[in-house]
């Protein structure tokens, strides 16, 4: 089995002209999953554009940071210094990029498209075609370095308004990232209605 239509790599490859690693696998019921990593985010949204035209529907989306890759061994006399690590598509994996995951379902199976952002990168708002982006975005725009160019909606959902973007990106108090003061004053709330109980 494979993901439908059969020709879905080569279609990607056609689409996505910086280009793209490509890899499927098949369970034991049939079922097919496939990851896709494009080498240039700018290819993103016509990527997704394609996987639309195919049926495909978006689930959700994830963002993780990969761990940096270890230093490489000091150069021996004579030799060039090691050049960094970088990912598929050329983004450096030092420990502040990013991996876009976009998990898409069709017909059953899964596909997830992945894309390597720099920290402070940009990557497009998948709205246009699917309005099921909106809120993935918005949090990855709250707790991640990261801007999503044309969201049309790029309010806050989560977080206290006083805390700058990327709030993952360094520890902050939970009783400040969630603005405890405002549940302590709804319990006082309840507790005036109701009293305490026995």
């Amino acid at each position: 089995m494979s993901l439908k239509p059969d020709n879905i790599e080569a279609l990607l490859t056609a689409t996505a002209l910086g280009g793209v690693s490509f890899r499927q696998t098949t369970d034991a019921k049939g079922v097919c999953s496939a990851w896709c990593t494009l080498a240039s985010s700018s290819d993103l949204l016509a990527t997704v554009a394609l996987l639309k035209t195919l049926g495909a529907r978006l689930s959700t989306m994830t963002v993780f940071q990969p761990k940096a890759s270890p230093p490489p061994p000091a150069p021996k006399e004579g030799e060039a210094p090691p050049q960094p690590l970088t990912f598929f598509g050329g983004v450096i994996q030092d420990g502040k990029s990013y991996e876009i995951a976009y998990h898409f379902d069709l017909d059953g199976d899964t596909l997830t498209l992945i894309v390597h952002v720099a920290s402070g990168g940009q990557v497009d708002s998948l709205t246009p075609l699917y309005r099921a982006a909106d809120w993935p975005e918005r949090e990855a725009m709250e707790l991640y370095a990261l801007v999503v160019r044309a969201h049309p909606n790029p309010q806050r959902l989560f977080l206290d308004p006083s805390i700058d973007n990327a709030a993952f990106e360094r520890l902050i108090p939970y009783s400040t990232l969630t603005n405890a003061g405002v549940s302590k004053g709804f319990w006082e709330k309840i507790m005036a209605t109701t009293g305490p109980k026995s």
